[in-house]
């Protein structure tokens, strides 16, 4: 481990919560890690690309000039909810984690920075490894709520993964949640309004980015941010589908943006549609 990294590798303050069930076998000797080259930076945290016992990971070690304590509890939320799912370790001896390492990086950057394609086989295998994620958090309850390509990670073999779990929550008993979270380009639109949400809210952001997918484009490019989750709410505004769009892909996608929750579908529909449509 270089030693500008080691100085960031530091006590856990009493502030960070990870929840436990006892047998945390999610920690990992650190003396086992071996950090080399920054891949990416963040606003909080760096990237870094390294090796665990041999095998390629990925390292996100925390900022500590940049630490707050809602930061920190973003990142035990994250922690939580990774090593719920299998795929994330923590050192135990500071704010750092590792995971496993997507050589192709995200779906975003695939996209708009090597201006990749997609061409319809690919697509619905990208979209099925997605739904397939989202359906399993679904089912235990997480939801996600920033889902965008940004937060879809691909290895060398094309399998795509869901990431990014610091704004992830388990979804409360009665079924619904408030608070503005997600990033607005793909935020659904009873997130945009501040109103009670539930899972349905991650189908609109899953739709937005399988428009992304089917276009190459960055939805609603023209306008700011700002712009199009105004007029998502108040003009309920959608990406335009390409006329020669596979017809049960464009009825997919406009059910998935639906206005009104209840009335989108799924993960586990969703799966069985996009199966469907590999078929045909």
């Amino acid at each position: 481990m270089t030693e500008h990294v080691k100085e960031r590798v530091v006590s856990l303050p009493s502030c960070v919560e990870i929840p436990t069930d006892g047998t945390d076998v999610w920690e990992i000797d650190a003396r086992q890690l071996k950090i080399e080259n920054r891949i990416a930076s963040g606003s909080y945290a760096d990237l870094y690309r390294g090796t665990y016992c041999s095998q390629e990971v990925a390292i996100k070690v925390l900022k500590p000039e940049q630490i707050t304590r809602e930061m920190l509890r973003e990142f035990s939320q994250e922690v939580y909810i990774m090593r719920f799912v299998g795929v994330l370790s923590v050192f135990d001896s500071g704010i750092c984690a590792s995971s496993e390492f997507m050589a192709r990086g995200s779906i975003y950057d695939y996209l708009h920075k090597q201006r990749g394609v997609f061409k319809l086989p690919s697509l619905l295998k990208v979209a099925l490894d997605v739904s397939k994620g989202m359906n399993y958090l679904h089912q235990n309850n997480i939801i996600h709520r920033d889902l965008k390509t940004a937060n879809l990670l691909m290895d060398e073999n094309q399998v795509v993964k869901v990431a990014d779990f610091g704004v992830a929550r388990v979804q409360s008993q009665s079924g619904v949640m408030t608070a503005e979270t997600g990033t607005y380009r793909w935020m659904a639109p009873e997130v945009i309004e501040h109103k009670p949400y539930d899972h349905k809210a991650d189908v609109f952001s899953f739709g937005i980015s399988l428009w992304e997918l089917l276009t190459g484009e960055l939805p609603y490019g023209l306008l700011t941010p700002l712009q199009a989750a105004v007029a998502v709410v108040q003009k309920s505004l959608r990406p335009t589908i390409p006329k020669h769009t596979h017809p049960r892909l464009r009825e997919l996608l406009e059910r998935c943006w639906l206005q009104d929750p209840s009335q989108r579908p799924n993960f586990s529909e969703i799966i069985d549609i996009l199966k469907q449509i590999a078929k045909e």
